[in-house]
Protein backbone atom coordinates (compact mmCIF):
# COMPACT_ATOMS: atom_id res chain seq x y z
CA UNK A 1 0.00 0.00 0.00
CA UNK A 2 1.39 3.49 -1.08
CA UNK A 3 1.18 6.18 1.17
CA UNK A 4 0.69 9.87 -0.32
CA UNK A 5 2.23 12.90 1.12
CA UNK A 6 0.67 16.15 1.94
CA UNK A 7 3.33 18.62 0.28
CA UNK A 8 2.25 21.12 2.39
CA UNK A 9 2.33 18.95 5.22
CA UNK A 10 6.09 18.40 4.42
CA UNK A 11 6.46 21.83 4.09
CA UNK A 12 5.29 22.87 7.54
CA UNK A 13 7.22 19.84 8.75
CA UNK A 14 10.64 21.12 7.40
CA UNK A 15 10.00 24.41 8.44
CA UNK A 16 9.89 23.38 12.00
CA UNK A 17 13.69 22.21 11.53
CA UNK A 18 14.94 25.59 10.19
CA UNK A 19 16.39 27.47 13.20
CA UNK A 20 14.81 31.35 13.64
CA UNK A 21 17.75 33.30 12.72
CA UNK A 22 17.58 31.67 9.09
CA UNK A 23 13.68 32.17 9.25
CA UNK A 24 13.76 35.85 9.89
CA UNK A 25 17.06 36.82 8.17
CA UNK A 26 15.24 35.53 4.97
CA UNK A 27 12.48 37.07 5.85
CA UNK A 28 14.45 40.49 6.08
CA UNK A 29 16.26 39.57 2.62
CA UNK A 30 13.08 39.05 0.55
CA UNK A 31 11.54 42.40 2.52
CA UNK A 32 14.91 44.11 1.20
CA UNK A 33 14.69 42.52 -2.30
CA UNK A 34 11.50 43.44 -2.79
CA UNK A 35 12.41 47.28 -1.63
CA UNK A 36 14.90 47.18 -3.78
CA UNK A 37 12.64 46.27 -6.86
CA UNK A 38 10.08 48.74 -6.04
CA UNK A 39 12.49 51.75 -5.91
CA UNK A 40 13.86 50.45 -9.09
CA UNK A 41 17.20 49.55 -8.27
CA UNK A 42 17.12 46.66 -10.41
CA UNK A 43 17.30 48.75 -13.37
CA UNK A 44 19.57 51.03 -15.38
CA UNK A 45 17.84 53.86 -14.68
CA UNK A 46 15.74 53.92 -11.94
CA UNK A 47 14.00 56.96 -12.54
CA UNK A 48 12.42 55.69 -15.45
CA UNK A 49 12.14 52.11 -14.23
CA UNK A 50 8.20 50.48 -14.41
CA UNK A 51 8.76 48.56 -11.24
CA UNK A 52 8.96 51.90 -9.40
CA UNK A 53 6.29 52.36 -7.17
CA UNK A 54 7.10 54.12 -3.86
CA UNK A 55 4.19 53.46 -1.90
CA UNK A 56 4.69 49.88 -1.97
CA UNK A 57 8.59 50.61 -1.41
CA UNK A 58 7.24 52.38 1.88
CA UNK A 59 5.45 49.71 3.21
CA UNK A 60 7.76 47.31 2.39
CA UNK A 61 10.48 49.54 4.60
CA UNK A 62 9.01 50.30 7.17
CA UNK A 63 8.12 46.25 7.78
CA UNK A 64 11.78 45.65 6.95
CA UNK A 65 12.67 48.02 9.69
CA UNK A 66 10.43 46.57 11.74
CA UNK A 67 11.51 43.23 11.76
CA UNK A 68 15.53 44.10 11.89
CA UNK A 69 14.96 46.10 15.04
CA UNK A 70 12.48 43.68 17.33
CA UNK A 71 15.09 40.92 16.10
CA UNK A 72 18.30 42.49 16.08
CA UNK A 73 19.50 40.78 19.24
CA UNK A 74 19.31 37.58 17.84
CA UNK A 75 20.55 38.48 14.22
CA UNK A 76 24.28 37.48 15.26
CA UNK A 77 26.57 38.90 12.34
CA UNK A 78 23.78 39.37 9.91
CA UNK A 79 22.58 42.32 12.17
CA UNK A 80 25.16 44.96 10.54
CA UNK A 81 24.82 43.34 6.84
CA UNK A 82 21.04 43.80 7.10
CA UNK A 83 21.29 47.03 8.50
CA UNK A 84 23.37 48.47 5.84
CA UNK A 85 20.55 46.96 3.51
CA UNK A 86 17.89 48.90 5.10
CA UNK A 87 19.43 51.95 5.41
CA UNK A 88 20.38 51.82 1.83
CA UNK A 89 16.85 51.36 0.80
CA UNK A 90 15.73 54.16 3.01
CA UNK A 91 18.68 56.47 1.33
CA UNK A 92 17.42 55.52 -2.19
CA UNK A 93 13.88 55.82 -0.71
CA UNK A 94 14.10 59.46 0.36
CA UNK A 95 16.61 60.39 -2.86
CA UNK A 96 13.43 59.24 -5.12
CA UNK A 97 11.41 61.09 -3.50
CA UNK A 98 9.72 64.13 -5.19
CA UNK A 99 8.53 65.83 -1.97
CA UNK A 100 11.40 64.15 0.69
CA UNK A 101 9.92 63.61 4.00
CA UNK A 102 10.61 65.28 7.28
CA UNK A 103 13.33 63.52 9.22
CA UNK A 104 12.04 60.81 10.99
CA UNK A 105 9.07 60.63 9.16
CA UNK A 106 10.73 58.45 6.32
CA UNK A 107 9.89 54.93 6.08
CA UNK A 108 10.73 52.63 8.78
CA UNK A 109 12.38 55.72 10.68
CA UNK A 110 9.90 55.43 13.41
CA UNK A 111 12.11 52.77 13.94
CA UNK A 112 15.41 53.14 13.11
CA UNK A 113 15.90 56.66 13.97
CA UNK A 114 16.40 59.48 11.00
CA UNK A 115 18.26 58.61 7.94
CA UNK A 116 20.06 61.17 6.39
Amino acid sequence: MSHVTDPLEDSIRDLGDVPSIEVISRAAVMLLSAAAERLGLADPDPDSSPRRDLDEARRLITALAGLITASSEYLGPHAAPLKDGLQSVQRAFREASVVPDEPGQGPGEKFTGPVY
